[in-house]
């Protein structure tokens, strides 16, 4: 019996020994811990050159050229730029000042409508062919009330615009819808080079669109100029 405890004993103390050396032995230094860092450090110079982080002139031009988004109401231009045959139905008188509103278009007034009426997005020939489907009268109704120009000109445009749109024929139609969606998303490869068919000139320009004019930056409360 005494000899077990003194085998047991023997073992705890031998095993603790170990420990104790094998500890010892790692421990460090000053020197130890020195080349330990030194060897971090060289590890992480050659981690960092292996990845390229952008500069902050990187990441400004990239905001940049984020910001340069057309805002809806300045679409319109360009639209007829592009397709002068459009008509512009733009001789209505506005309330408040009781002149004629030049820049409240047909084109204006459906881009509104398609963007802050029935919330649609602007990528997509799909969404805008749904809406010229609205004017069309085979998709969903067109509310009067609701229509751009109802709030802010003495007569609303909405029966003019509906008949305005239901003239263009269907080539004319998908001229428009791609038109849109090449503006909005100039990076649609299929939509780059759209040569737009049926104008009765294709040099004329409408001379009340400005053709060199350049398009400012979105800014807040954009959505309440549209009203």
């Amino acid at each position: 019996m005494g000899n077990r405890s003194y085998n047991s004993t023997n073992k705890i103390t031998s095993s603790k020994f170990r420990r104790q050396k094998f500890f010892s032995r790692i421990s460090f230094t000053p020197t130890t811990l020195l080349i330990f860092i030194i060897t971090i450090w060289v590890n992480v110079i050659i981690i960092t050159k292996n990845f390229s982080f952008p500069t902050i002139a990187q990441t400004v031009t990239e905001d940049t050229s984020a910001s340069k988004i057309v805002r809806p109401q300045d679409v319109w231009r360009l639209v007829y730029q592009r397709l002068p045959y459009l008509p512009l139905e733009n001789n209505y008188i506005n309330k408040e000042t009781g002149k004629v509103s030049p820049d409240n278009t047909l084109i204006a007034r459906l881009i509104r409508y398609h963007v802050f009426v029935k919330n649609r997005p602007v990528f997509f020939r799909i969404d805008w062919k749904l809406t010229l489907a609205d004017y069309l009268g085979v998709n969903e109704p067109i509310a009067e009330s609701t229509y751009p120009g109802s709030d802010t000109l003495q007569i609303n445009p909405i029966d003019a615009d509906i008949t305005a749109i239901q003239r263009l024929n269907r080539s004319q139609r998908d001229d428009l819808v791609n038109i849109l969606v090449s503006i909005f998303n100039p990076n649609s490869p299929e939509l780059l080079e759209i040569v737009p068919k049926n104008r009765t000139n294709s040099n004329q320009i409408n001379p009340a669109i400005p053709t060199d004019s350049p398009l400012p930056l979105p800014q807040p409360g954009d959505a309440n100029l549209l009203k």
